[in-house]
């Protein structure tokens, strides 16, 4: 579900006081009637308990009598905030009312027209274009309405088909044909052989059950009509697909997977549905193991033959921030327990996976705010950790959309509570180096929350497609993003050493290397000829400077590659020591465990020993008992044998006395 709108409305507390009276709340119980009347019972109850928490504070009323079971239920629904601060609940009432209702602002403020606003990408009218400290033309600004894209530049310009005009790093919208999709927000897009396919989202409230796709080389749209499975072969009853928002689309072989998602009745576990591009056909997907809570706003990444799912919001509206794992061939959940810190329960961020090891988390929202925090985790030791970052980090946002081209994410839109995010930024995933690709100005769809971002190929090279999104109004327009050689190799320049969570897949061969940099040298070439070649207007003397721009630039890059390959022989140097030092410390290690061996087989004999010498303890003890009762024995025996002797000569002597006195 949604965390951030991105719209041009005006700030907190006045937003929060337009949704109040957008409601009808003005603290009259007249205005509570006019709410419960307009929405749900729950619902109602919470914009009161809200509304009072933003203006009156914690609630200290005395619990109403029990004959009045509607001011108790206000009372409780009120008191359960707590000590809930007033801001954190004037963004709660928004962002519920923008749940129930994502058109208010537009419906509240539909007689203040839309402002003609100058869309500029990154520089301004006079500024020439400087990358890697050459200059490549100047960059025109068209003034547009509604925040159409209509830009030119001198050089770096590329004539292509249909679609006149593609420049590098900027954004521009391409004629389409056909009818497009409704226009739609925290929808579902993947590419399938050139075929962009849309599915679900949420209009006006309403979740959206329908499949679109756009053929990405004659940009034609088109609505697929599906079917769907029976659930078994016995039945003829389909089984039920409902709309849904804030799902995941996934690729996989010539199938979509739709994962999770908002529905109006939504199911206890998560569910995962299969589109068969090849029949039109919709089926459950049949899984084992225990499945995560049915949610929305997660994140989900193929690794490999797996998915990984992390976070969203669950229909109770309680934010996750726990971790899944759906093998693709066994069919099988699993839920994982990570080491270290994870990141705070949120949704509506971004994630993506790097060397088929890590997995990255950006951004995301909460309730009351919205977070521009990194977190990888890593998928062998199962670890989460937080590592330093280089270059100046993208702001706060939430809705967003990422994609990856080799080792850089590319992250467009999303928004925080007061405003759309208008910079484009990548990531080198690599060195973790931040910086901005393009940027907008204006109420654009691409400073939307809940857009769409899908890579595709065009013309033998990359391009980002985005789509729909919502700022205040929904949008179905597509704009497109060319990322330049340069944009994409600049961050490969930095001299700051690697975090050290992401330092063990970043050991490149000297064929990676000069791999690299060929490729570089070739793009450069390519570009130069681009800027300076414009056929049959240029003199023979401008051909000429354009030859000695290119032995320029080739002594240039040679001494690049000369540079590139004294590094690679210092790395392997570095690695052959490194490796010298390994067989020692491992020798080393062999020895102490030998030595620990021996160790332990002389404690083991004295163990036997100690146990025999407490044996013999044992047994010396009982002798002596023994020896004792004997000499007690024998002690007894002998005053028994002097007392019978006593006894024995007193009565021979004693009879005579006893004669004389008769």
């Amino acid at each position: 579900m949604a965390m951030a709108r991105a719209t041009s409305g005006p700030a907190y507390p006045e937003r929060f006081y337009a949704a109040a009276s957008y409601v009808g709340l003005d603290g009259s119980d007249s205005s509570a009637k006019n709410v419960s009347s307009k929405f749900s019972k729950d619902t109602a109850l919470l914009f009161y308990a809200l509304y009072q928490q933003a203006t009156v504070g914690p609630c200290n009323t005395p619990k109403p009598s029990a004959w009045r079971p509607v001011e108790q239920s206000k009372w409780r629904s009120w008191q359960e905030l707590g000590t809930m601060p007033s801001t954190e609940a004037m963004r709660l009432f928004v962002k519920i009312l923008e749940e129930d209702d994502p058109g208010w602002y537009s419906r509240a403020s539909n007689d203040i027209p839309d402002p003609v606003v100058d869309v500029q990408i990154n520089r301004t009218k006079d500024e020439a274009v400087i990358e890697n400290g050459n200059s490549f033309g100047e960059t025109k600004t068209i003034s547009t309405e509604n925040g159409q894209l209509a830009e030119t530049q001198d050089k770096d310009v590329v004539s292509e088909e249909s679609n006149t005009v593609s420049v590098y790093n900027q954004w521009t919208a391409p004629q389409t044909s056909g009818q497009p999709p409704k226009a739609r927000y925290e929808h579902g897009a993947a590419v399938i052989q050139d075929k962009m396919y849309i599915y679900g989202g949420n209009h006006n409230g309403r979740y959206l059950g329908d499949l679109h796709v756009l053929d990405l080389k004659n940009w034609t749209w088109s609505r697929v009509e599906t079917k769907v499975a029976t659930e078994s072969e016995e039945t003829s009853t389909p089984t039920l697909l409902a709309p849904c928002a804030g799902h995941s689309l996934i690729p996989w072989d010539n199938n979509l997977l739709s994962i999770g998602g908002h529905t109006k009745d939504p199911s206890e576990s998560i569910q995962v549905k299969v589109f068969d591009t090849h029949t039109s056909t919709w089926s459950m997907l049949k899984t084992y193991g225990k499945p995560p809570v049915s949610r929305g706003g997660q994140s989900v990444t193929i690794v490999g033959k797996t998915l990984v799912i992390f976070g969203g919001q669950d229909a109770k509206r309680s934010l996750l921030n726990d971790l899944h794992i759906l093998d693709l061939e066994t069919m099988t959940w699993d839920e994982i327990d990570a080491v270290g810190v994870s990141p705070s329960p949120r949704s509506d961020h971004a994630a993506a996976v790097h060397a088929e090891r890590y997995l990255l988390i950006f951004g995301g929202g909460s309730h009351a705010t919205c977070f521009d925090d990194l977190h990888v985790l890593d998928l062998q030791t199962m670890e989460w950790s937080r590592p330093a970052q280089q270059g100046d980090a993208p702001t706060t946002r939430a809705g967003h959309a990422g994609v990856t081209i080799g080792e850089n994410w590319f992250i467009v839109g999303g928004g925080d509570n007061k405003s759309g995010a208008s910079e484009s930024v990548v990531l080198n995933m690599s060195t973790l180096a931040w910086s901005v690709v393009a940027s907008v100005q204006g109420r654009v769809p691409l400073a939307s929350e809940g857009l769409s971002l899908v890579v595709s190929s065009y013309s033998g090279e990359d391009v980002l497609v985005a789509f729909g999104g919502y700022n205040g109004r929904y949008n179905n327009e597509i704009h497109l993003l060319k990322p330049s050689h340069k944009s994409t190799l600049q961050t490969k320049n930095l001299e700051a050493p690697l975090p050290g969570s992401l330092s063990a897949v970043n050991n490149a061969t000297t064929r990676d290397i000069e791999s690299e940099v060929e490729v570089s040298q070739e793009g450069r070439v390519r570009e130069i000829v681009m800027d300076n070649v414009n056929a049959g207007s240029k003199v023979e003397g401008n051909n000429e400077r354009i030859i000695t721009t290119l032995k320029s630039e080739k002594e240039e890059l040679e001494v690049s590659l000369n540079k590139e390959k004294m590094q690679t022989l210092q790395l392997r140097q570095e690695l052959a020591e490194a490796e010298s030092r390994n067989t020692e410390l491992y020798k080393e290690l062999q020895s102490v465990r030998g030595q620990l061996a021996a160790e332990q087989s002389r404690c083991f004999k004295l163990e036997v020993d100690v146990a025999e010498l407490r044996q013999k303890l044992q047994t010396l003890e009982t002798l002596q008992k023994e020896l004792e009762l004997l000499q007690r024995q024998k002690a007894a025996s002998e005053q028994a044998a002097i007392n019978a002797k006593r006894q024995s000569s007193g009565g021979v002597w004693g009879c005579f006395p006893l004669m004389g006195f008769s």
